[in-house]
């Protein structure tokens, strides 16, 4: 199989030289396969499942079972539409999880659902729109909202109308931080996805930014201005600040800053500073989980924390953990 180093020409270790991009081909494509990875879930799945069925878009929905011991496999196996592929991981993880179930996807594109979220009516329409014009993206996202564990609505970024991501050559912007957040959001084309090896099984947390850097080093990236995804937050979410501190991040942090293929392309002189901007991002992000359930304390320790490594970035992180008070 051709990897993303063998497209670049360029050894795993290399930090020199600007590479071509992976090339890919013009002409639009709308086969697409979401995979959701499963344990545990059997109070959200049947939801998810349907939400990405009524994309008529979808061309198959495979859900890879990672060791569930409730009613999830029940569940899946009830539902009768054939495009709907049920798949076992045997506990080897999230990221194996979602890489078996890429290995033996159909589909020219691949979207990553969280089996406790639900997408919008028209969500992968509005992806596939984005792509094609833009067709040498490797990725294409949209935007979310939030909802409770009962699935009522509590976030209002609704408000933020008319708000922009970046679109083109993301990765400087990305290794700064990740603003795709959730991969129910994002359509990633299948050929490059591999090329790059998938998700990096030796992370815990954060393994979906590492390798939406590694996409972005080899193509570029298409924002799709709408809220597509209802993103379900609750104690049960592995990124929860009730459970996870931003320690627990910072493996990630290092991985990407010593990925060969993802140096070799942000600007020269960069990583450094772009390092402890990825650092502040996530700290932030930690202390916006921390104020959503209530743990206030944790959150004025972690903005301590950004302000021990930046005094300047303070103001604006401590504007963000604010923001998501009011769900923003």
């Amino acid at each position: 199989m051709i990897t993303a180093e063998d497209v670049l020409d360029l050894p795993v270790s290399s930090r020199v030289a600007t590479p071509a991009r992976l090339p890919l081909p013009v002409g639009s494509t709308t086969s697409v396969s979401v995979v959701i990875p499963a344990k545990n879930v059997a109070a959200y799945v049947g939801e998810t499942i349907a939400s990405a069925l009524a994309q008529g878009e979808v061309t198959e929905v495979i859900v890879v079972d990672d060791g569930s011991t409730d009613n999830t496999i029940s569940i899946v196996r009830a539902i009768r539409d054939p495009r709907l592929r049920l798949m076992t991981n045997d506990s080897a993880g999230v990221s194996a999880a979602r890489n078996l179930g890429a290995r033996h996807a159909s589909g020219e594109w691949l979207l990553f659902l969280d089996a406790d979220d639900r997408m919008r009516p028209g969500a992968v329409a509005a992806l596939l729109a984005a792509a094609r014009g833009a067709p040498r993206a490797v990725l294409v996202y949209g935007d979310y909202n939030t909802i409770d564990s009962e699935g009522r609505q509590i976030g209002r970024r609704d408000l933020l109308k008319g708000r922009r991501k970046p679109s083109g050559d993301v990765l400087t912007r990305l290794a700064a931080g990740n603003f795709i957040v959730n991969g129910g959001i994002a359509l990633a084309r299948a050929e490059a996805f591999r090329a790059i090896g998938g998700f990096d099984t030796s992370l815990r947390y954060c393994e979906d930014w590492h390798c939406w850097c590694r996409l972005a080093a080899i193509g570029e990236f298409e924002f799709a201005p709408k809220l597509l995804l209802d993103y379900r937050l609750h104690t049960a979410n592995t990124m929860n600040a009730a459970i996870r501190t931003p320690q627990d991040f910072f493996p990630a942090i290092a991985r990407v800053f010593d990925d060969g293929l993802i140096l070799a392309r942000l600007p020269a002189g960069t990583a450094a500073g772009l390092r402890q901007a990825a650092e502040i991002h996530l700290v932030t992000y930690s202390a916006m989980q921390a104020v959503r359930f209530g743990r206030y304390r944790e959150a004025f320790t972690y903005l301590g924390m950004v302000g021990r490594r930046s005094l300047k970035s303070l103001p604006r992180s401590a504007l963000r953990v604010a923001l998501a008070c009011f769900g923003i």
